[in-house]
């Protein structure tokens, strides 16, 4: 892909700042057991280190389409790059559990602002033809950072201390300030919108209750108050805020992009992608520390080789995408997605390990071929002027679809195991809870063929064919 200086040297920036953003949102999670013997706090207390991290960030994102017309890039970029490097330092140096949570809130607040500026900035800068090859290089840092961090976080917290997630982070954000402050420009044009109070309040309240609700039902029954209740409080204050963005003259978020059909489709595929890969990615870690005793950093070795063949594919995908469009592409890497998938439900207690690790390689080929090609889709079907409502609200959509995924197939798993020991009730432990991740992965297959129908909607234009 032929870019000029100036999109290489914005691509790179871009590329940076988000990659360590969606990096921390799974850099904690081997971290955990570390922190809380060392605070002396409950696994209850120490979820938060995550979830707090998640809602935070998920809370900011409708925000950013507000932010994103009425300042400058430059100035919005520097802010979110400047707080997220002030919570890193500050979660670094945390001397409690209290100033690392706050350190973490602050990273989440600078991370929130990463995802959809970018897309808007590529948006921007690049012709229909060229958006496929620049989003490619941004799945790098998309989904190559969170499947990494598990593997990453197990090297670093079984050789150094865990504040050392925190320290080799903050000279990478810095540098990263220090590059944008130099070299990138204000892209875009600026603004003068009125600020929407009750939208923020109505979509963080709303948008953070259902966050909190399905990040509590991985761990809680479901019928506790903490996620029955969040969940349906979320439900009712998000439409309110829906309907709110539909009967001001101000609204926080245009809701005008599910007027457009490609958009709408996008969206419900990458619904379906969310739940079915972060929760099912969420079992073979299960599978292989709980089931086979591994851990938690071979754990994270089995999985590095599908994040190394996200890393190298992403770009060759957004060329592919570029080339052929969406429709074909995206149902080739769905189906192969649940092939891999399918693999993983054939996981027994003696599979040789390097079965698991191609069943997870060959889900990532999949994912890998889905995931930026639909994005791009969905923001080629809307108006630049629409993009940063469109970018704030696919990147909503997903992050709440993760959240329910993860919540809904750890119950599958869990209700699952629970019948499966009533019938079987001479079974050893392992092989009840084997079963329920079978049953988990299977489920997960499943939904990949309900996206993969779902592309046939698609219009199977080429990107050139916008122009």
């Amino acid at each position: 892909m032929n870019i000029s200086k100036k999109q290489k040297s914005v691509l790179i920036i871009l590329v940076i700042g988000t990659f360590l953003g969606f990096l921390n949102q799974t850099l904690m999670n081997v971290a955990l057991p570390n922190i809380m013997h060392e605070f002396n706090i409950g696994p209850g207390l120490g979820q938060w280190i995550t979830n707090g991290y998640m809602l935070v960030n998920g809370v900011m994102v409708p925000l950013t389409a507000f932010l994103i017309q009425r300042l400058t890039t430059r100035r919005l970029y520097l802010t979110a790059v400047g707080l997220f490097a002030i919570g890193t330092l500050i979660a670094g140096f945390a001397p409690n559990f209290t100033v690392l949570i706050t350190g973490r809130m602050i990273q989440a607040m600078g991370a929130g602002v990463f995802g959809p500026l970018m897309n808007v900035i590529v948006m921007n800068l690049f012709a229909p033809d060229k958006r496929g090859g620049a989003m490619g290089l941004i799945g790098l840092a998309l989904n190559f950072a969170p499947t990494l961090g598990p593997t990453l976080s197990g090297f670093i917290v079984t050789n150094l201390s865990w504040r050392f997630l925190f320290f080799i982070v903050a000279p990478l954000i810095i540098a990263d300030f220090i590059l944008a402050y130099f070299l990138l420009q204000n892209i875009g044009e600026q603004k003068m919108l009125k600020f929407d109070f009750i939208g923020v309040v109505l979509s963080s309240i709303g948008l953070g209750s259902l966050l909190y609700g399905f990040s509590n039902a991985g761990a809680t029954p479901w019928s506790e108050f903490t996620v029955w209740g969040f969940i349906v409080i979320g439900l009712i204050v998000t439409a309110l805020f829906i309907w709110r963005q539909f009967s001001t003259k101000t609204p926080l978020l245009n809701m005008a992009v599910l007027k457009q059909r490609e958009f709408v489709i996008a969206m419900l595929i990458n619904i379906v992608l969310m739940i079915a890969m972060y929760g099912g990615a969420l079992m073979l870690p299960l599978y292989m520390q709980t089931i086979r005793g591994a851990s938690a950093f071979i754990s994270g070795l089995v999985l590095f080789p599908g994040a190394l063949v996200t890393a190298f594919l992403s770009p060759w995908s957004g060329r592919l995408y570029d080339q052929y469009g969406v429709k074909y592409l995206t149902l080739i890497g769905i189906l192969i997605t649940a092939a891999g998938t399918i693999v993983l439900a054939s996981l027994t207690l003696t599979t040789p390990l390097w079965f698991a690790v191609i069943g997870q390689f060959i889900r990532q080929l999949g994912l890998v071929l889905v995931l930026m090609p639909i994005q791009t889709e969905a923001f080629n079907a809307l108006p630049l002027a629409l993009m940063p409502d469109g970018s704030a609200m696919f990147t909503t959509v997903r992050q709440i679809a993760a959240s329910f995924g993860t919540a809904a197939l750890v119950t599958i798993m869990t209700r699952s195991s629970l019948s499966y020991g009533k019938t079987h009730a001479s079974t050893l432990d392992v092989l009840i809870q084997l079963h329920g991740i079978k049953i988990t992965f299977l489920t997960a297959a499943a939904l990949m063929l309900v996206g993969a129908a779902l592309t046939l909607l698609f219009k199977n234009k080429a990107p050139r064919d916008f122009i």
